[in-house]
């Protein structure tokens, strides 16, 4: 690592400001998982540090029927995992974080942070897309909501602003006829990031399907969801046809990372039967 000056603001505002005086020099620091690695490889090398450790703004989980879930930016992936009312009213999400990474970064890392640094080889943009999340940016200047569709701009790219933060992410309560569920791939048992991720929240009862969001992560640069795939499952009830479809639909609308880490092929080929036994369990197709 190089030099760098380390500040801890008291406020939100007094961050953002720190980040518009400073320049392009700056970093915000929250659990530290991935900013720690890229300035010990020497990737970045800010002027500055900006940690958000003192802002209790940006902490916090809470949940109403009618606006849904809210989570603070600072939330570790662990609180979330275990938190009882992400548990009760967003099983998959719960779930979802209790298998990412490891126990460190799960104990370590934020959410927050996850979602800033926009890695495509993670889990919970998938999960949240699938889910109608939005997140809430603030600075000095004020306060905007993007849908996270919008925030997740490219490959380690998003919508920030250089003084902004993310201060909250939401979640909209789920219809009392939704289910859903997230699944991902690892290449071997020892790896912690994902080569493939699915996501999907169905409506409607038994093999009903009345509307659908199905979202693909890791392969591709940035979450995706996949409106073709979705349109397949519409109907009175769905079959293991619908699901062919679905799953053909879906491959066709890729197009997949291809490096050290999974071809394009074996990508997509991970997604269809990540996609097809999703959908297959959450249709009750497999208890026949």
């Amino acid at each position: 690592m190089h030099d760098f000056e380390f500040l801890e603001p008291a406020s939100l505002a007094e961050a953002s400001r720190m980040a518009a005086d400073l320049g392009e020099g700056v970093r915000f620091i929250a659990g530290g998982t991935a900013l720690v690695l890229t300035l010990r490889q020497r990737m970045v090398r800010p002027s500055h540090l900006v940690s958000l450790g003192r802002l209790d703004s940006l902490r916090g989980i809470d949940f109403d029927p009618q606006g849904g879930l809210r989570i603070g930016a600072l939330t570790r992936h662990a609180e979330l995992a275990g938190h009882a009312l992400v548990r009760r009213h967003f099983p998959m999400l719960a779930e979802m974080a209790s298998r990412l990474a490891n126990p460190q970064v799960r104990n370590q890392g934020t959410i927050g942070g996850n979602l800033c640094y926009a890695d495509p080889a993670t889990d919970p943009p998938a999960c949240l897309l699938a889910l109608g999340a939005s997140v809430v940016l603030a600075s000095h200047r004020g306060t905007r909501e993007l849908a996270l569709s919008d925030f997740l701009v490219d490959y380690f790219a998003t919508a920030l602003d250089a003084d902004e933060l993310l201060k909250e992410i939401r979640v909209p309560a789920l219809p009392s006829d939704a289910r859903g569920a997230y699944a991902r791939f690892l290449r071997t048992a020892a790896e912690h990031r994902p080569v493939a991720n699915v996501a999907v929240v169905v409506q409607g009862t038994g093999r009903r399907c009345t509307a659908a969001r199905i979202v693909v992560g890791a392969a591709v640069p940035v979450a995706l969801r996949l409106p073709g795939a979705e349109a397949e499952l519409l109907g009175s009830g769905v079959t293991p046809g619908h699901i062919a479809r679905c799953v053909a639909a879906a491959a066709a609308a890729l197009s997949p990372l291809d490096d050290a880490r999974g071809s394009a092929d074996y990508r997509k080929a991970m997604v269809q039967v990540q996609l097809e036994r999703t959908l297959t369990d959450i249709f009750g197709l497999g208890r026949e």
